[in-house]
């Protein structure tokens, strides 16, 4: 492989031959905040492949109700359902935090993935890995408070964008965590309180990297190592600095 052709860990880790497979159909694009990737129950034409910012993966029952079911950022690709040539998908998938990546046609996909296994097999370890992180949320669901699911989410934010600044509003945070907003504000100010993060409008800075996992127990991590495990990623022994970011994923 040569050098670093993006900051989306899939494509980065294609072997010369993959890349130039899929390379041709690459298209550079903005993912503005609110932008759809998918629509429940319409079909789609796309993948895209995030290099920075946050793709939600939102259920929808049939009356309407919405919960967030797992993110996609620069570690994934989204819709996974595209793999496997769906006519549409069960899922919104909104861009909740602003970022760019690459897209590509279902129709420059399949040929690819079906004349190279490596490239199909990368991306089903990636599926395997998300499916991970859906069963995991859906267990902090059950099993966890409202401010330890917060850690855990912000964790996972702060792993897709790399820095310790990220723009998440109440309105956001309150669909992720299916709960008001007001339960939402009192969860940001039991992390606050332990000096864990600052939040300010729109804005959620973290202050103590180290300090947040801790908080957030089992609830956070367990999806990351599969994730690392699944797709060959030595993890880094080290001891993150207060404030510093040492993701996971």
């Amino acid at each position: 492989m040569t050098g670093n052709r993006s900051s989306n860990r899939l494509i980065n880790s294609l072997s010369d031959h993959d890349y130039d497979l899929i390379s041709t159909g690459l298209e550079e694009v903005d993912l503005p905040q609110g932008f759809h990737l998918a629509t429940a129950g319409q079909s789609f034409n796309h993948v895209y492949f995030p290099c920075n910012g946050i793709a939600s993966v939102i259920a929808v029952s049939p009356k309407g109700r919405r919960a967030e079911a797992g993110m996609v950022g620069r570690e994934g690709f989204t819709p996974i359902g595209g793999l496997v040539r769906p006519s549409e998908g069960p899922f919104d998938i909104v861009i909740q935090v602003a970022g760019h990546g690459l897209r590509l046609k279902l129709t420059a996909l399949h040929g690819p993935v079906n004349s190279s296994p490596a490239l199909r097999d990368l991306l089903l370890r990636y599926l395997v890995a998300f499916n991970h992180q859906v069963a995991f949320t859906a267990l902090s669901n059950a099993s966890h408070t409202i401010d330890v699911r917060l850690a855990r989410w912000i964790l996972m934010s702060q792993d897709r964008m790399q820095r310790s600044q990220i723009a998440l509003t109440h309105d956001y945070l309150s669909l992720m965590l299916a709960v008001r907003r007001p339960s939402v504000t009192i969860a940001l100010h039991m992390l606050e309180g332990q000096r864990l993060i600052r939040s300010e409008r729109a804005l959620v800075v973290v202050r103590d990297r180290s300090g947040l996992e801790d908080y957030a127990g089992d609830a956070y991590g367990a999806p990351e190592r599969e994730y690392r495990r699944l797709m060959d990623i030595d993890q880094v022994k080290t001891t993150p600095r207060v404030g510093a970011v040492a993701p996971l994923i």
